[in-house]
């Protein structure tokens, strides 16, 4: 039994060893064959596909230069009403929103005790006037000494002076326009009693507005009296305003190295109100003829601006990228103006650069071209 079984099971051995040899040839000769196929495609210069890429060619667009800045409208004439001396309000003489003109009474206080007061003084200076004439007419005959007389006309004086301060402080118990515009809100009402710097109202005159904003000192040399600038504000979409320039600050702030301007507005139909925002825009030079491109084509390193020039080669073959620098002027929108570094016809690729080098093919598509407008305006999605 022994005999008969051991042929068999060296059949078996035979043959799993073959079938296991034959397995590793297999992998092994896979192996081989796909580590050649590489290397002969790599031999064969085969490369990835060249990058897709946005490009647009350099063009002279005419080029305002102008500078963006914020600004903030103010009353020619405006002020926070209060009062000087303290009493109880005897009447409100306007109301919020009301015109009112110079010398308008606004606010009248208690002012009994010092009607009495100016009466009194009255009634002394009137004293002391009887005296002095009296003792001019001794004088006249020596029956008085000189001294006695200086002294009468000192006294006159002085009770001139003491009825004067009683007369201010009468004025003082009411509250005048001290020039003409609209009144705004007030919380103030009669039988309440006001210490002196309480607030009334505030009086502005919103005819004549000013509007003030900062420039750079770099633009100290190009601003003037007379120019003019151009406004817009968020309450009245697409309507633009102009003001014009009427005068800057003598200094320069120290801490942010601008100076203030103060222009005014033209006379407008629509209710413009001090301390409104406004987007403020300086035409500061004539306009010219520049190359522009979008922002988004320019990369913007330490070592300088560049962007990178696509050269097209014999038909049929993939253009070729080469990178160049540029100097770049004032931007406007997306557009930044190109001072030197290009010429007029060529071709620069605006996306897709952050991938490629010098010398690369590169493969153009006009599918997804980057924005390149002056004046953007925001899209919702």
């Amino acid at each position: 039994m022994t005999d008969q079984s051991s042929p068999s099971l060296k059949k078996r051995l035979i043959l799993m060893g073959t079938l296991m040899a034959l397995l590793v040839g297999g992998l092994v000769g896979f192996n081989l064959f796909k580590r050649a196929m590489m290397q002969k495609y790599l031999a064969g210069g085969a490369a990835h596909p060249p990058p897709v890429v946005t490009a647009l060619v350099v063009q002279r667009t005419n080029w305002q230069p102008s500078f963006d800045t914020i600004g903030s409208l103010r009353a020619a004439r405006g002020v926070q009403l209060s009062v000087e001396v303290a009493g109880l309000v005897r009447r409100v003489a306007f109301k919020a929103g009301d015109e009112v003109q110079a010398g308008q009474t606004l606010v009248e206080m208690v002012d009994d005790a010092e009607r009495a007061a100016v009466q009194t003084q009255e009634a002394g200076l009137d004293l002391a006037r009887l005296t002095l004439k009296r003792d001019e007419a001794q004088y006249a005959v020596h029956a008085i000494s000189q001294a006695q007389l200086e002294m009468d006309r000192a006294e006159v004086v002085s009770r001139t002076a003491q009825r004067d301060q009683a007369l201010a402080l009468l004025v003082k118990k009411k509250v005048t326009a001290p020039f003409a515009g609209q009144m705004g809100i007030t919380t103030v009402n009669p039988g309440q009693y006001l210490n002196p710097g309480d607030k009334i109202a505030s009086l502005q005159t919103v005819h004549q507005l000013l509007v003030d904003f900062n420039l750079p000192q770099q633009f100290l040399g190009r601003i003037a009296v007379g120019q003019w600038v151009h406004l817009s504000f968020e309450a009245w979409p697409g309507k633009t305003f102009a003001a014009r320039v009427v005068a800057r600050n003598p200094e320069v702030d120290a801490s942010t190295r601008n100076v203030q301007v103060e222009a005014r507005l033209e006379p407008v139909a629509v209710p413009l109100l001090p301390g409104t925002f406004a987007h403020v825009i300086w035409d500061y030079d004539q306009a010219a003829p520049r190359l522009t491109l979008p922002q988004s084509a320019i990369a913007f390193n330490p070592y300088g601006a560049t962007v990178f020039v696509i050269q097209r080669g014999p038909r049929g073959a993939p253009p070729k990228v080469q990178q160049a620098f540029i100097t770049t002027g004032a931007t406007r929108g997306d557009q930044i103006a190109v001072l030197s570094g290009l010429r007029a016809g060529d071709e620069v690729v605006t996306s897709g650069q952050l991938k490629l080098k010098s010398g690369m093919s590169v493969a153009i598509s006009t599918a997804a071209a980057p924005p390149f407008a002056a004046a953007p305006t925001p899209q919702e999605q």
